[in-house]
């Protein structure tokens, strides 16, 4: 297997009185793009500036590409960063910010030439060369940065929320060419990001962060059907988080009393196995919760628990419909559309697959 091309080794990192890494531990593939995600002040940011060197961690060690590079200064580090600012000089044309770097590096003038024009191809941007970065769009602003980053070809590019001060329809067309770009260079990319469909649309792998630990490492199919925490499940697609009195472990899962009703949900048996009537908590995305008119006749192996209509509001092409069970606990279903036929203070039968709960624990 190929040696990881980053390793963090329990790094720890505290301002003050105040812990912001608890000693998260990682390793990154070759050509992997891997994203931090989580809400601000969870650690993503330092956690890059000490891979950039911006940053010393208290205890702990940077790995790159073999070596040690904890105590390396930024610019000896083959490492390149991209800010959500951009950072471009407005007193330089494109062409200038482009080859800053390699003017540093003392490169003859006709390969700065070459590999500016090279990089500006890459991201779609070739002719501007003498343009003014101030008057540019804040897409192609984003270009050039990109741009200015890659021209240097270093291993590992990092990306600090570099999307975050564009459109929506912006941002998500950059989303693609991001990932198209890294495909194509075969770099290392660390993104970070608090918005999950981000996270979800551009990575090889995701890493949860929470309160300066990292909750959950894992593809964006395993982080958003598989969560390991009730913060996994909230953050990523803002599941319900219910809960039941654990009666038995079976084969296929585990079988939880939840008010007067049984309901069957998947786990690791050995993860989850308390004395009976012990509390487990699962996690239950809300479109994976079925309304009467969405299920076939037959019970068709669903869970069914009685519960009552509280409240419907529509918000961004859904309809979301929160009821309550027998327990008095909440419960919010999703739908695409603006109405359905259930009114407030109906009372109706919800059901779910066992296979779309999964037990959590935190």
């Amino acid at each position: 297997m190929e040696e990881p091309i980053l390793i963090l080794r329990d790094i720890h990192k505290a301002f003050g009185e105040e812990g912001v890494l608890k000693g998260i531990s990682l390793e990154i593939a070759r050509g992997e793009f891997i994203t931090l995600l989580g809400s601000s002040g969870c650690g993503k940011t330092t956690t890059l500036r000490i891979v950039a060197g911006l940053e010393m961690p208290d205890s702990g060690s940077v790995i790159l590409e073999g070596r040690d590079v904890t105590a390396l200064e930024p610019h000896k580090r083959d490492v390149n960063t991209i800010f959500q600012n951009y950072a471009l000089f407005p007193h330089m044309n494109v062409e200038e910010n482009v080859g800053y770097g390699l003017k540093l590096q003392k490169l003859p003038k006709s390969e700065i030439r070459t590999r500016v024009r090279e990089a500006l191809a890459t991201v779609q941007m070739e002719g501007c060369e003498k343009r003014s970065v101030t008057e540019l769009s804040g897409g192609q602003k984003q270009r050039i940065a990109i741009a200015r980053a890659i021209v240097r070809q270093p291993r590992v590019l990092l990306l600090d929320e570099p999307l975050g001060a564009l459109d929506l329809q912006l941002r998500r067309q950059m989303q693609l060419e991001l990932k198209r770009l890294q495909k194509k260079l075969n770099i290392t990319f660390i993104y970070i990001t608090h918005d999950q469909e981000e996270a979800i649309n551009m990575s090889d792998r995701i890493v949860v962060m929470n309160d300066g630990v990292f909750e959950q490492i894992g593809t964006p199919n395993e982080i958003y059907f598989h969560p390991k925490t009730a913060y996994v499940a909230r953050f990523v697609g803002n599941s319900n988080i219910l809960q039941g009195e654990y009666v038995q472990t079976r084969e296929d899962g585990l079988l939880l009393r939840i008010g007067s009703r049984q309901a069957l949900i998947s786990a690791d048996g050995k993860a989850f196995a308390p004395e009976a009537g012990g509390r487990i908590r699962f996690a239950l995305r809300s479109e994976n919760v079925l309304l009467p008119s969405d299920r076939p006749a037959g019970d068709g192996g669903f869970n069914l628990l009685p519960a009552a209509v509280v409240e419907k509001s529509f918000a961004g092409g859904l309809l979301r419909m929160e009821m309550e069970l027998e327990d008095g606990s909440r419960i919010t279903a999703s739908r695409h559309g603006i109405d359905c036929e259930y009114e407030t203070g109906e009372k109706l039968e919800i059901g779910f697959l066992p296979q779309a709960a999964v037990a959590v624990t935190g």
